[in-house]
């Protein structure tokens, strides 16, 4: 089968690699689309993979072409997106029901081989079967989408909240569309990408702009997400968080970013400081808010590209160029 696979730091060719066989109870994919997102990048750049090579791609969605011996939950022809979580069950933090931070974690296209290929294995606890009318082809959204349902876990919002969002790209975008069916009052997005920034407006976020002081709100917001993982957004955002707000890390950054906090001002003025973790509990879920509509894939996805030209659909995704990028083996 062909694949992609990110040889060493900086260095990612698509060439063809035995097919996988599944263990016992896992399935084989015949991968219909696979999702890029932030991760990939920083699996590029030698960081998360604990070893490469690696054949990347932990959003995807396919068919079954293939069961192990003892599945029975699925059969071929069935259609799945599939969860890349993979938790070791036994930790602390696995058994206290946290597995997103499990001390062996693991995940499909980041530590074992993913969705950039022809073929992917998973085990079959991780499979979601697709109701009839979902495209198959959409429906790689689904694992950034139950990414930002756990986002929304965390924040826990109250009715009435006032949100800004920093970053319109993929993620920016489905916490905005997230944060107006939680009972948002308004929802302001920050971005520096002009193309981006319409689509957030295009999707009906409450305002935008290139930068937080272009908005007229001097005490600040209720909730503010970074969905960006920038040093200088996180910074402007810890700014704008108003007395009793929450502030959610929730893009990915490089291990070597770092923020300055004002210690005194979270103490008096009771703000919170949280970040989000992959996905944890979210992913049925996700699944079934995206085949009740709650994103539009002709919105979200901007470019579908062959495997073959995985390493360009990467430095598209890396140029800021598009939305959702996906490659379609």
């Amino acid at each position: 089968m062909r694949a992609a696979i990110v040889e060493a730091p900086g260095k990612v060719t698509v060439t063809t690699v035995p097919d996988p066989a599944p263990g016992p109870r896992d399935v084989v994919v015949s991968v219909a689309s696979c999702g890029l997102c932030g991760t990939d990048l920083h699996i590029l750049q030698g960081e998360f993979a604990p070893t490469l090579p690696i054949v990347p791609g932990h959003e995807f969605a396919g068919e079954v072409v293939g069961v192990g011996r003892d599945v029975t939950e699925l059969t071929v022809g069935d259609r799945v997106a599939v969860d890349p979580s993979l938790h070791c069950h036994e930790c602390r933090y696995c058994r206290n029901g946290r597995g997103n931070l499990c001390e062996r974690w693991a995940a499909i296209g980041v530590t074992v081989p993913g969705g950039a290929a022809e073929y992917a294995v998973a085990p079959v606890a991780n499979c979601v079967r697709l109701p009839e009318h979902i495209d198959v082809k959409d429906a790689a959204l689904i694992e950034p989408l139950s990414c930002a349902v756990r986002g929304y876990d965390v924040l826990s919002s109250t009715l009435g909240a006032e949100v800004l969002i920093y970053g319109s790209g993929t993620m920016g975008l489905m916490m905005l569309e997230l944060a107006k069916r939680t009972g948002a009052a308004g929802v302001d997005v920050l971005d520096v990408n002009p193309e981006r920034l319409a689509t957030a407006a295009l999707l009906g976020c409450s305002r935008s702009a290139a930068g937080a002081d272009e908005l007229d709100r001097p005490g600040g917001w209720d909730v503010v997400v970074d969905a960006t993982g920038n040093a200088a957004a996180i910074q402007d955002g810890l700014g704008r968080v108003a007395k009793g707000g929450t502030f959610l890390q929730f893009g990915v950054a490089d291990y070597a970013t770092t923020a300055v906090i004002e210690p005194y001002r979270i103490y008096n003025q009771e703000i919170t400081i949280t970040g989000s973790m992959a996905v944890l509990h979210s992913y049925e879920r996700a699944a079934a808010l995206f085949a009740a509509g709650v994103l539009d894939p002709a919105v979200f996805i901007s470019d579908r590209l062959p495997l073959d030209q995985y390493p360009q659909a990467l430095d598209r995704f890396k140029a800021g160029i598009g939305r959702k990028i996906v490659v379609e083996p």
